[in-house]
């Protein structure tokens, strides 16, 4: 077993703005593991609110390197907690080698992630939404129109609310929104907000208050007029039981959990504890996104549109329409790098 690294440099089809920073070009490493002539990839993007560089990334995996060279291919997750004592610092390095190890395993075994692992195709999944950035109203009415009919789009929004700023979209498009504030609202305002939004055909409020405030929460659940998702207050495995009694809905995101095998978990976890799911992403290029897409068939909501923001893809095997996006057909994940 071989394992490497590389860097690229993700331009951004338009300026990536929340409420605490903007992007235009996203870093981001490629995992790469080779056993017998078949290649496994797994990906995760630097972070600069989680502290995560394309240094520390590599670090963290140059140190399991030779561990991984006796790998068998052999049951991934059992690999994730055998190498998690030494990775459990980096869970966003621990995403892009674990992904890398699940694709790689299901092209040993000749099927696509999704059916090795029994889930199925016939049943129906939910669509993507497709995120509209922080801009001016005018950029941000041309951005959601660049990507027309779309049946979900997620607005981000800051600590001014924002309730003009949507029902100008709203104007645009009959179309499901959701509205994230990534930590920057008030708790007083978020039922008043909540009842707004829920007039503007708003399905749910993603992290309206800061990471660590589980007390304001709990007392806001069950108070407002749609759903309150957790997202920075949701990281790991542990973050979902303190979800429980303060959300409505958790997002997972793969880079931050350490990857599909932990992810599962949390997801068998809220669903037991009647939470609703997401899984969501980062702004990767395909090869991240395909990995959340394998889980399609576990979710109630989903946000993978992070290759569509961007102006060139690096990867390619996904193949979307208005919002879904095939389950692949090819075994593993179903992508591979541009030559």
């Amino acid at each position: 077993m071989r394992v490497s690294v590389s860097s690229y440099q993700l331009k951004l089809r338009d300026p990536f703005t929340i409420a605490r920073g903007t992007v235009t070009v996203q870093p981001t490493l490629i995992v790469r593991l080779e056993h017998d002539g078949l290649v496994g990839l797994g990906e995760a993007t630097t972070n600069e609110f989680y502290g995560v560089t394309l240094e520390s990334m590599s670090a963290a995996i140059d140190r399991v390197s030779a561990r991984l060279a006796d790998w068998a291919l052999e049951n991934p997750a059992e690999l994730w907690r055998e190498l998690d004592p030494l990775l459990s610092d980096c869970r966003f390095a621990q995403c892009a080698l674990d992904c890398a190890a699940w694709d790689l395993y299901a092209q040993g075994q000749g099927e696509p992630l999704w059916k090795l692992w029994g889930l199925r195709d016939d049943e129906g999944y939910p669509p993507t939404c497709y995120t509209i950035g922080l801009d001016t109203p005018e950029e941000m009415v041309r951005k959601m129109c660049a990507m027309p009919d779309w049946p979900v789009y997620k607005i981000k929004l800051d600590a001014r609310g924002g309730m003009d700023l949507v029902r100008r979209l709203r104007k645009e498009t009959q179309s499901m929104f959701r509205v994230d504030a990534n930590c920057s609202w008030q708790a007083a305002d978020v039922p008043g907000w909540a009842e707004e939004l829920a007039g503007l055909q708003v399905e749910l409020i993603e992290q309206p208050l800061r990471t660590d405030d589980y007390a304001a929460m709990r007392q806001l659940k069950g108070q407002c007029a749609i759903p309150l998702m957790a997202d920075e207050s949701c990281q790991v495995e542990s973050d979902v039981d303190r979800c429980v009694d303060a959300f409505d809905a958790i997002n997972i995101k793969l880079v931050k959990c350490g990857g599909l095998t932990p992810a599962r978990r949390m997801i068998a976890r809220a669903k037991q504890h009647g939470l609703k799911v997401m899984v969501g992403c980062m702004t990767e290029s395909s090869i991240g996104i395909a990995a959340g897409v394998h889980l399609l068939p576990l979710l109630d909501y989903a946000d993978l549109d992070g290759a569509l923001l961007l102006a060139e893809d690096i990867a390619e095997g996904l193949h979307w329409e208005r919002g879904y996006c095939q389950l692949p057909k090819q075994a593993g994940l179903g992508v591979r790098l541009r030559s």
